[in-house]
């Protein structure tokens, strides 16, 4: 698979979320899903809107760079599947531990723009 720019890969919005996630910029964490885009925080807890706002923001708080390693891309048109490895560790702003990681399934779609945001980004990966 071939692209010419960033917006036009299926992996655009994984690229764009750890950027943003790392710079603390939670509208730009926003716009890398699609208006009724979905994050599961917790098993069996989807959240879109302002929901998924606050669950974002609850992560950007601890004040940790996020690592994160895209090992799968899974293409079907304008779906695609994106397996990661994910982890925040370190102190966090309170002095508090955290060792957060897991293997995130997250789905991707191709607007009629061309740019490529979250329908589905599940950190739980299989829960």
């Amino acid at each position: 698979m071939t692209t010419s720019t960033p917006h036009d890969g299926p992996a655009y919005p994984f690229a764009s979320f750890l950027a943003a996630f790392n710079d603390g910029d939670s509208d730009a964490l926003d716009r890398v899903y699609e208006p009724e885009g979905v994050l599961v925080p917790r098993s069996g807890y989807p959240v879109t809107g302002s929901a998924r706002s606050a669950a974002n923001a609850y992560l950007l708080g601890f004040g940790l760079p996020m690592r994160a390693h895209l090992r799968h891309v899974y293409v079907a048109g304008d779906i695609a599947l994106l397996i990661v490895d994910w982890s925040l560790h370190g102190t966090a702003r309170d002095g508090s531990a955290v060792d957060l990681r897991g293997t995130a399934s997250d789905v991707t779609r191709c607007g009629r723009d061309g740019v490529w945001r979250y329908v589905i980004d599940n950190p739980s990966g299989t829960a």
